[in-house]
């Protein structure tokens, strides 16, 4: 069957390598983006989950008792993912995990200080995402920045013997196991607007304030790495910034995915100065 043609501007997108991303990344998205569903039922849906998301987001902060089911919200997401949502935004997903533990194992290891324990949030299949938690990916980040402590400003830019890579996983595409199934037709935003209710539902107002503002740490991220390699233009990777101003739901879906967006151009320039490091060293 001959592919579909894309228009000219996806087709523009396919070559365009100005920010560091990789080419499989980049080829999930196109494809998520040729997903049909995205341009009729999504917008549909993304408006009517974000009316609910609204409600949700208000009920949890009435005076009533708070709740939360984590295991209930992981095994919901799986299901959901491993029966509805497209192959190609499960596989966008995982790498998502391996992408973001990759910079703070980094960011850990480099800072000039006793590391905390490094993450071990790399799961391979939809079923390893029920044990390499949604929930525990947001705690993760949080824990990484607590136990790091204040950062050292002065922090002197490191040698290339001095970068410590022990933690980085390269992100292999061949370990990822994603089984194909006919109904899984939702693409990647419209399965973001349907999980971002079932996290707000299913977790006390607290933990979700802080998943969704966690992505404003993306800008911290990318200065202390840019302070660490000597290139401050990481920071205008990060769509999301400035973390000491809380938002709410507004506009989370695009924050979101810029969030993605970022690990993943972060990833790929390390990847990529790790790669040319051990070719130099080979």
């Amino acid at each position: 069957m001959k592919p579909k043609q894309r228009s000219a501007y996806l087709e523009a997108l396919q070559y365009d390598n100005s920010f560091p991303i990789e080419k499989e990344a980049v080829e999930l998205w196109l494809a998520d983006l040729d997903n049909p569903f995205r341009w009729s039922v999504r917008p549909l849906l993304q408006l009517l989950f974000a009316a609910l998301l609204h409600i949700t987001w208000f009920l949890k902060r009435l005076p009533l008792p708070q709740f939360s089911a984590h295991k209930l919200l992981q095994a919901l997401i799986c299901w959901f993912c491993k029966y509805f949502v497209s192959y190609e935004a499960n596989m966008l997903i995982l790498r998502h995990y391996s992408t973001e533990s990759n910079l703070l194992n980094f960011l850990a290891l480099n800072s000039g200080k006793t590391p905390p324990a490094l993450l071990r949030l790399y799961p391979k299949t939809i079923k390893d995402m029920r044990e390499d938690s949604f929930v525990k990916h947001d705690q993760e980040l949080f824990r990484v920045f607590k136990e790091l402590g204040y950062w050292d400003n002065n922090l002197h830019t490191l040698e290339e013997s001095q970068i410590d890579w022990s933690g980085w996983r390269t992100v292999d595409m061949d370990e990822f196991n994603v089984k194909k199934r006919w109904s899984q037709v939702m693409d990647f935003e419209s399965a973001h607007a349907l999980f971002m209710c079932l996290f707000c539902f299913l977790l006390t107002k607290e933990e979700y304030r802080d998943a969704i503002n966690g992505f404003n740490l993306d800008q911290s991220i990318a200065i202390r790495l840019g302070k660490i390699l000597n290139n401050p233009q990481y920071a205008e990777m990060a769509y999301n910034k400035y973390p000491l101003y809380l938002v709410g739901p507004w506009n989370l879906a695009q924050r979101f995915l810029m969030h993605g967006f970022f690990t993943e151009y972060l990833y790929a320039e390390l990847e990529s100065r790790r790669q040319d490091k051990n070719r130099i060293q080979g």
